[in-house]
């Protein structure tokens, strides 16, 4: 698995497992937990180390309950969770109570990645936020700390009135919406990006060319779609309920794209 650094020099796997539907009754976001940890298990199983959780997923301790029953050292994984902000600010017992539901659900007593989730029409707000992580930080009890789902005004106040510069920006990246600029963004201020759902807005037309790409490399479209994402240094969290799919998103590792694939792909 290559691994890139963050701006602390912390180290995250370029190919983690979204997790948003694991665990629940249909794979539905919004249904009830099974109680098992089926794709979790799965996921170790093929490989993958780095495991992208949210406050609301509401499925923390599914995550947690399927690494802790592993073999695996906890020092062996990555896992990243969200501070719900879906509704905006509630308060600073608010932030410290959801954070220690977070490590109690995962499990843990750190967190490797943990972002703000939402953005929303506040910076003094965020701001207080960004320094309650800050604090976290600081104490160990998170090893990085970043955002997600934030453009550039939402960022700005951070790194104007922050401590700690934000190691990740986790952003909308797919086909048909690449976010080149957001990206190009978070590249000059030396934050990694990450890119949620990669593999969707995907359609006929655009399956057809990424599909004749891969026939070339022995890959399916939606390994073409992840290789493109790594080799303009996005960070990937595919995520699938099918064993063989989630193992077929690993393996993006031996080939490589020409400088006339990766225009098509940009050009979808």
């Amino acid at each position: 698995m290559k691994l890139v650094k963050l701006n602390n020099e912390l180290e995250i796997p370029v190919v983690g497992s979204g997790t948003n539907t694991y665990g629940k009754e249909d794979n539905a976001f919004k249904g009830e937990l099974r109680g098992d940890t089926q794709e979790i298990d799965w996921a170790i199983e093929n490989g993958y180390r780095h495991f992208d959780s949210a406050q609301v997923y509401a499925n923390e301790e599914v995550v947690g309950k399927g690494l802790n029953q592993s073999d695996l050292k906890r020092e062996d994984y990555f896992i990243t969770t969200k501070l719900n902000t879906n509704k905006g600010f509630a308060g600073h017992d608010w932030i410290t109570a959801e954070i220690e539901k977070s490590l109690e659900k995962l499990q843990t007593d750190y967190i490797d990645l943990f972002l703000i989730h939402f953005p929303w029409d506040n910076s003094d707000e965020i701001v207080e936020v960004w320094r309650v992580l800050e604090e976290y930080y600081n104490r160990g009890v998170f090893k990085s700390i970043g955002v997600s789902n934030f453009e550039e005004k939402h960022l700005d106040p951070i790194l104007q009135n922050g401590t700690v510069k934000p190691d990740v920006n986790q952003i909308e990246s797919h086909v048909g919406k690449w976010n080149d600029a957001l990206i190009d963004y978070n590249k000059s201020n030396d934050i990694a990006t990450v890119a949620w759902s990669p593999l969707a807005g995907i359609d006929e037309d655009a399956k057809q060319v990424l599909q004749e790409i891969g026939d070339r490399y022995g890959k399916t479209y939606a390994q073409v779609v992840l290789r493109y994402q790594i080799e303009r240094d996005v960070i990937v969290i595919p995520k699938s309920h099918n064993k063989e799919h989630q193992a077929q998103s690993l393996d993006i590792f031996d080939f490589e794209l020409t400088a006339d694939d990766r225009q098509r792909i940009a050009d979808l």
